[in-house]
Parts: C-alpha cells; sequence; structure tokens
C-alpha cells in the first residue's frame, strides 16, 4: 500500500509526519487537513513542487520527507473586538492608511518570498501598469519565455487591482522555464531561496522582449525611438572616456554603453548612496599605448548622458566567498535619500539640459516660501487636484527632464546571504504613508521605518532602490 510520511506547510505553520496514502481518494488526504488546520477542502489549495492536486486523482509525485504546501484560510467566528472603536478623523496617516483597504499580497509559494517582493516595487510604476494593461498576444511567438512572463505578469497586475491576495503560480513557473536556476530545490524538496536582483533582472529582460515603446499624444516628429518600453523608462546611458596622462597627443576614446540599474559599491570609506555610485565612475587601468607601443596607465570615467524615469539602485551587498561557497552580506549601513539628484554625476552636455526645469523647482520652492512669510496663519485654502508638468524632455518620453528623483520603493533582505534570509518590500503609498509587503501580509508604515533600512545589524538591509521622477507642480 502507496503509504507516505510528508511535511505540510500551511502558512507560518509546518505540520511534520503526516501520514498519506494514495491508494485512497485524494479528497480523504482533504479531509485529514481541514481537520488538522480548520480550511474547508472546498477552500484549499494542494500542491508540490509546482503542482496543484485535483479532487478525483493523484496528480502529484509523493515520497517520504515531501512537503506538501496548503493554501487557503479557515472561517474564524467574528469576536468581539479587545480595543476600543477609533473613528478615522482620530486617525494619524499611517492608521488612516492601514483601516482603508489596503493592497494585494502575494503568497509565498516555498522561498519565493524574492520573487514576490521584486513585483510588488515593480508594480509601483503606473506606467509600466498601463503597458501591460495593452499588452496582447500578436500572434507570433507565444511559446516564448518572454512572453509567457510578460503575460503572467500582466495577469497579477490586474489581480491585484483587486485588492485580494494573488497567487503567482503562473509567473512562478514562467520565471522556472526562463531561468532554471529558479527552480533549484533543497533537500526537502523545496524551493532554494534566489537573489532578488537577478528576479528583477531577469523579469526585466523578458518585458524588454515584449512591450512595445510608447509614444507621445500628440506624436513628436523629432521623438527619440526606442525598440522597448523598459529603454524608454528604465534604461539610462553612459559616456564612457578613456584618456592617458602618459599620452597627451593621443585623443581620448569616447563610447556609450546603456544601463538599466546603477550600483552602488560599498567600501571602507562609503558611508552615503552618492559616494558608492561615484567610487566606480573614474578607475585607473593599465593598457597598451598604440601611440607608445607599450602599457601606459588609462583613466576611465564615466558620466550619465542619458537619465531614465526610473531610476533602479543596487547596493552591492554580496560578495563571494569561494571557501563557504556562499554570497556573503556586507551589513554596512548606507545612507540613501529620500529626494536624490543625479545632477553631478550626469556629462556637461546633460547638465545643461537639465538646468531650465531646475530652475523651475527653484521658483517654486521660492514662491510656497513667499506664501508661507506672507501668511503663515491662515487656514489653507480647500486642496484642488494637483496637476503637474511633464518630467520628460519633449524629445525622449520616458526620460527625467531634471535630475530630480523621488524615492518609490525599496527592496530589502534581511539575513547574512543571498541564498538564505528574508525579501520584503516597502513601497510608497502617498506622502509620507509607505506600504510594507511582507508576501502575503500588507501593513502601512511611516517613513521614519524606510530610513531604519539603510543597514548595520541584522534587521532588514535596502538591497534594491527604485526612484521615481519628482514632480513639479503647476501653479
Amino acid at each position: 500500500m502507496p503509504a507516505f510520511k510528508v511535511k505540510v506547510k500551511w502558512g507560518r505553520e509546518l505540520y511534520n509526519d503526516i501520514d498519506v496514502n494514495t491508494d485512497e481518494e485524494p479528497i480523504l488526504f482533504k479531509a485529514q487537513l481541514f481537520a488538522l488546520t480548520g480550511v474547508q477542502p472546498d477552500r484549499q489549495k494542494v500542491m508540490c513542487k509546482g503542482g496543484i492536486l485535483k479532487d478525483d486523482q493523484w496528480n502529484l509525485q509523493i515520497k517520504d520527507g515531501a512537503v506538501v504546501l496548503l493554501l487557503g484560510s479557515k472561517e474564524s467566528v467574528p469576536e468581539v473586538p479587545t480595543t476600543q472603536v477609533k473613528f478615522i478623523e482620530d486617525m494619524n496617516e499611517v492608521e488612516q492608511a492601514t483601516a482603508m483597504r489596503l493592497p494585494a499580497g502575494l503568497t509565498n509559494l516555498g522561498n519565493t518570498c524574492y520573487m514576490n517582493a521584486t513585483v510588488q516595487c515593480l508594480n509601483a510604476v503606473p506606467e509600466l501598469r498601463t503597458a501591460l494593461t495593452t499588452f496582447s498576444n500578436d500572434g507570433t511567438d507565444t511559446m516564448s519565455t518572454a512572453f509567457s512572463i510578460s503575460s503572467a505578469m500582466k495577469s497579477i497586475f490586474a489581480q491585484m487591482e483587486k485588492g485580494t491576495t494573488v497567487t503567482p503560480i503562473v509567473l512562478l513557473q514562467a520565471l522556472h522555464r526562463a531561468s532554471p536556476q529558479f527552480a533549484q530545490t533543497g533537500e526537502n524538496g523545496t524551493y532554494r531561496q534566489q537573489d532578488a536582483n537577478e528576479c528583477w533582472a531577469e523579469i526585466l529582460k523578458m518585458l524588454q522582449q515584449k512591450l512595445r515603446a510608447t509614444s507621445q499624444d500628440p506624436p513628436n516628429a523629432v521623438q527619440k525611438r526606442y525598440n522597448s518600453f523598459i529603454d524608454q523608462y528604465f534604461g539610462g546611458s553612459f559616456e564612457v572616456k578613456m584618456s592617458s596622462e602618459e599620452v597627451p597627443d593621443e585623443p581620448p576614446t569616447v563610447t556609450t554603453e546603456n544601463f538599466l540599474q546603477l550600483s552602488c559599491f560599498i567600501s571602507m570609506d562609503v558611508k552615503y548612496m552618492q559616494s558608492g555610485l561615484k567610487s566606480k565612475m573614474r578607475e585607473t587601468l593599465v593598457k597598451k599605448s598604440e601611440t607608445l607601443g607599450r602599457d601606459a596607465q588609462y583613466i576611465r570615467t564615466y558620466l550619465i548622458s542619458r537619465l531614465p524615469a526610473y531610476l533602479t539602485v543596487q547596493f552591492v551587498r554580496f560578495q563571494y566567498k569561494g571557501k563557504e561557497g556562499i554570497n556573503a552580506k556586507v551589513l554596512k549601513d548606507i545612507k540613501f535619500p529620500m529626494e536624490f539628484d543625479a545632477y553631478e554625476l550626469c556629462t556637461p552636455e546633460l547638465q545643461n539640459k537639465l538646468c531650465p526645469m531646475r530652475s523651475k523647482f527653484k521658483d517654486l520652492e521660492d514662491k510656497k516660501m513667499e506664501v508661507d512669510v506672507v501668511k503663515p496663519n491662515e487656514a489653507k485654502e480647500e486642496e484642488k487636484e494637483k496637476q503637474y508638468e511633464q518630467f520628460w524632455f519633449d524629445d525622449d518620453l520616458g526620460s527625467n527632464n531634471s535630475g530630480y528623483y523621488t524615492l518609490q520603493a525599496v527592496l530589502t533582505h534581511k539575513g547574512r546571504s543571498s541564498s538564505s534570509g528574508h525579501y520584503v518590500a516597502w513601497v510608497r503609498s502617498s506622502g509620507d504613508v509607505w506600504f510594507k509587503f511582507d508576501d502575503d501580509e500588507v501593513s502601512s508604515v511611516a517613513t521614519e521605518e524606510i530610513l531604519r533600512l539603510s543597514g548595520g545589524g541584522d534587521w532588514h538591509c535596502a538591497y534594491v532602490l527604485l526612484y521615481a521622477p519628482r514632480r513639479l507642480e503647476k501653479l
């Protein structure tokens, strides 16, 4: 008789040595799970290694020690409130956000927090949500992994709009096909923890192949052309210049390199994100000089020649240790700004182009200061719906025309290596109110909590930051 002992994982609960008899109908096993957890059989979704158990046949490969994942919630009897009822007008901003409808969380399918956190951060980009809404089957290459991931992202974003917890099984399966490393399992059959930044890069690479660039309305005849929405809104460009003081007569070589994220390198001297970004934008190397006919010392500099609307910054926190065979984590405290100015990282040509919009920001701040001085105690006028200036250059939709950014989302890691620990997403809702997405658990937090994510201990450390264009309000 094929009888096995398995582990059942339900939320944060783990039940060991649960008997399974595959000669019996699967509904009997579900009844056993009901007695164990209180989840009605018709509300159960039983999974093992990505497959879902049917009611009428054993379509899962069960063996001793396998981990079975149970999804579903039990209906609980309403209890008398233990805390005093608080009215909405008596709440602060964070309490109001919690009391109102919270956004959707994502179910952890077994060490898939890295994927869940990535999806929540990308969902913070309204233009990406719109681009995925319009994504459709063009009748070509529908079997490709890029199409599967793009379709899965479209489906997940649509389900998240409803505000209920989403189970991202289709995206996980597509990710496994696109990059088999994400399908690795441990000794107990559960998926291994993966690097969230590698997942971020893989999803963007797939979307890059399928999401078409958008155009202005009305169309601009001199608008720059892009092959992909991702290149348009997430992609920047470096001007790379190489020169040597040993060979002053040799003209410097200038090339262009594209990027989808900037890297903040961490060393003993780095305490702030800005200095971590700049540390590798000027480097010394030795290569053969054609003029001298020998090796010479060259200086290579990187300056940004195109700023994207959405700027991604990765903190290089993991370093591979060969002896241990792990990506060990650098826990050092690196401060990051809520408002980031990329001006000094840009080429002189781009800096000149940024100046007009930067002047408008300064004019607005001066006018607000004048109003505060003239009418310091007057009641604020009834707030009208705010309107904003465009954040891109007229000929380059998806760019940033000021160099100013506002922090929109933070992906953090808690633990000591990239292959262990836990990933969480923190996304700005509005003003000082943020949402913390810990898989299917969603809560509201204030800006003070975000500033604590800079590292320095075993608390959540910022790993990937997503900056949105700072918006200039129309007066």
